[in-house]
């Protein structure tokens, strides 16, 4: 009967998420809502079928560790430090701020200051999930206002895992004065050891392990083996260092992309990590009580105006402090007006300390519905505020006049090398194997002025050709995450040199998809397989039959002592038979040629 409720919880659970994921989705908002939502469907306030709370919660742990594993792996100090003069600043100010307006709304509610404190906390961290979906929709992920959005969600991520770190040292038990200090610097130095170990030992063993796990060549036990990372150092982390799973996740996660099989393990290891991350969400949407709409509407409206007015305001403060433009402002502002699956996490550590209570949990739940439905929708005003605000305030920055950021990081000089370098720039190609074709055309693309990008899954020949300075990634091309890495986005081919490889069809949508004018070759061992790599969206599909038996006729031919005019009648008879339909290599090149402009010379 135990494993049926388990079944029951894990299919209720994401059958109710798909529905209403897929409903919020098609109305054009986040599909978190729409999960959240699921949770109150399966929740034990609604009639109708009950999922297991307990068991949603022991799912919804996996989704913690899952998440955090992936929110380390993601971590590249590099990108933190390149907007860090406003990130940094604007990520403690804006939490500062909205933990201070916060624990205001716990005291006036009567709970304490403590409890008040935790509820700000929970109210100050934005979902970085939301963030990343409505920048990307709205083509500003890859602007600087991209980027410093998500440098400010990284600062608040590690603020984060610190409140998590401490709040069992702090709120577990009754402590003041040294004895708070004290645990504070216990758990500190466990903290401090446990990462000693985590990245001199990981440094060490994890790729090793990881090594030995792709060289196996099977997808399965690499999976297992990034998993088993995951969760082992999470779990490792409680039992060894009395620290929260969450900062055991956090590191493994940092370890794992410090290697070079990071793309790898995000490409294959992590869609998991979608799914118990919809059960995280289901779970805490199972704890919402409809009724507290109707006995605390003033709380809910309250914690509302924090999240969606006041958090916005602060961080406009913040950013129009470094004379950014007025776009730009706004931007990051608009986009920081929600909170999610952090403040979920804090409110249920906070609730399970018994500092928070079902009150303080429910207004985040309604904050949280309510923010993460608006906020793609307000994030739509930020051109029209844009042209308003702009008839009454003047621009943040006049033209050649640097604002404080570039000052003080000399953006402005690095913009103009970047455009200086930018006329050098080479045109790409994106190479999937590198075999005996893959070699050869690359060694061709390079003599003619178009560097070559080789997509491998064998991790000897990708650390060679780093070391030869031809640029080589390791990871699988069926993935969009390792096309997107390899800069498909802005090549001007691809070729797929491999013709046992899994997933070529999907490898030729996902890029069709990235670049719809990239020009695509594909190869197939058999014909049969062509006109499926056509439909898939191969501009040109070369099949191993029919290469073979074009060479073969030839060499047949000569042998015979036709003349060379027979031979290119009977090549040309065959070809027509056997890619009757389908377009030809000459027929592209003469066509497309690569799509290069007349204006535009590769050398």
């Amino acid at each position: 009967m135990q494993d049926l409720s388990l079944l029951l919880t894990l299919a209720g659970g994401l059958g109710a998420a798909l529905i209403c994921g897929y409903i919020t989705f098609k109305l054009g908002l986040s599909p978190i809502l729409g999960y959240l939502m699921a949770g109150l469907v399966v929740g034990p306030y609604t009639p109708g079928f009950t999922a297991n709370q307990h068991m949603a919660d022991q799912f919804a742990e996996v989704g913690v560790i899952l998440l955090m594993f992936g929110v380390g792996l993601q971590f590249h100090v590099e990108e933190l430090l390149a907007v860090r003069r406003v990130a940094i600043p604007g990520a403690v100010g804006l939490s500062l701020a909205a933990t201070i307006l916060g624990a205001i709304i716990g005291v006036a509610y009567g709970w304490g200051w403590s409890a008040g404190i935790v509820f700000g906390l929970a109210l100050s961290v934005a979902s970085t999930v939301v963030l990343t979906r409505v920048l990307a929709e709205s083509g500003d992920l890859q602007t600087r206002a991209g980027h410093i959005a998500i440098g400010w969600l990284v600062v608040e991520d590690l603020f984060t895992v610190v409140v998590l770190v401490l709040m069992p040292a702090i709120f577990a038990k009754e402590v003041s004065g040294w004895g708070l200090i004290l645990a504070v610097g216990l758990a500190m130095l466990k903290v401090a050891v446990m990462v000693g170990l985590t990245f001199v030992l990981g440094n060490r063993i994890i790729p090793w392990i990881l090594d030995r796990a792709a060289r196996t060549r099977s997808r399965e036990l690499f999976t297992l083996t990034v998993l088993a990372i995951a969760l082992g150092i999470a779990v490792g982390s409680v039992e060894l260092f009395d620290v929260s799973v969450a900062l055991g996740a956090f590191l493994a996660g940092m370890v794992v992309g410090r290697t070079e099989f990071s793309l790898r393990a995000a490409t294959e290891a992590l869609p998991m990590r979608d799914a118990f991350a919809v059960l995280f969400f289901v779970s805490v949407g199972m704890l919402f009580r409809p009724k507290f709409l109707l006995e605390s509407p003033g709380l809910i409206a309250w914690t509302v105006a924090l999240v969606m007015l006041a958090k916005p305001l602060v961080a406009f403060a913040i950013v129009a402090y470094y004379r950014l433009p007025l776009r730009t402002t706004l931007s990051v502002s608009l986009v920081t007006g929600q909170i999610g699956e952090f403040s979920f996490i804090l409110a249920t550590v906070g609730e399970q300390l018994g500092v928070i209570d079902e009150r303080a949990r429910n207004a985040i739940v309604a904050a949280a519905i309510v923010s993460i439905a608006a906020n793609p929708l307000i994030y739509r005003l930020v051109d029209p505020l844009t042209r308003l605000l702009g008839r009454f305030l003047k621009r943040p920055a006049p033209d050649g006049v640097p604002t404080r950021l570039e000052a003080a990081e000399g953006i402005a000089e690095g913009h103009r090398a970047e455009a200086d370098s930018s006329k050098d720039a080479r045109f790409r190609a994106v190479i999937v194997g590198y075999g005996p074709v893959g070699q050869t055309l690359a060694r061709l693309l390079d003599e003619n002025r178009i560097e070559p990008v080789i997509i491998e899954l064998n991790v000897d020949t990708v650390r060679r050709l780093n070391a030869e300075g031809t640029a080589a990634i390791y990871g699988d091309a069926a993935r969009r995450e390792t096309l997107e890495n390899a800069g498909v986005a802005d090549a001007v081919a691809l070729v797929i040199g491999s013709s046992t490889m899994q997933g070529t069809a999907e490898t030729i949508r996902l890029a069709r998809e990235l670049n719809p004018s990239i020009v695509i070759f594909a190869r197939s061992a058999y014909l049969r397989e062509v006109d499926d790599l056509r439909r898939a969206g191969a501009d040109v599909a070369f099949s191993g039959e029919g290469e073979v038996a074009l060479a073969m006729t030839e060499s047949l031919l000569r042998h015979l002592r036709a003349t060379p005019d027979q031979i290119d009648r009977e090549r040309a008879r065959i070809r027509e038979e056997l890619f009757a339909g389908r377009s030809t290599p000459e027929a592209v090149v003469q066509g497309r040629e690569l799509r290069t402009d007349e204006n535009r010379d590769p050398t």
